[in-house]
């Protein structure tokens, strides 16, 4: 059996835009203020900043912020010694082509 509650027929009253703003109001506000739909946008947008992990510690879970900061540095290191490989490979092929050009080979 459903029932409606009164709330649900007062919100089905008026204009299709006033009821639209309402409950985009509703959804934004999520039933806990302003403030506690906002802050996980705060979040996102702090976490969004490369390599402090602010948007962990903006929520208080500083270990876990610690913990992907001392991560990042292998992978970083990786990253690096990536294009460093790559950026030699190309050196080295052009360097082996100028040298195979000198002595004839084809």
């Amino acid at each position: 059996m459903v029932q409606l509650s009164p709330d649900s027929a007062v919100v089905n009253r008026g204009f299709l835009g006033t009821r639209i703003l309402r409950e985009i109001w509703r959804e934004v506000t999520f039933g806990v203020g302003m403030w506690g739909a906002l802050r996980p946008l705060i979040a996102a947008i702090l976490a969004a900043v490369p390599f402090l992990f602010l948007g962990q510690h903006f929520n208080r879970q500083h270990q876990r912020a610690t913990d992907w900061s001392l991560l990042q540095i292998p992978l970083a290191l990786t990253i690096v010694l990536w294009v460093l490989l790559y950026l030699w490979s190309i050196f080295d092929a052009w360097r082996d082509a100028v040298a195979g050009m000198g002595q004839g080979q084809s």
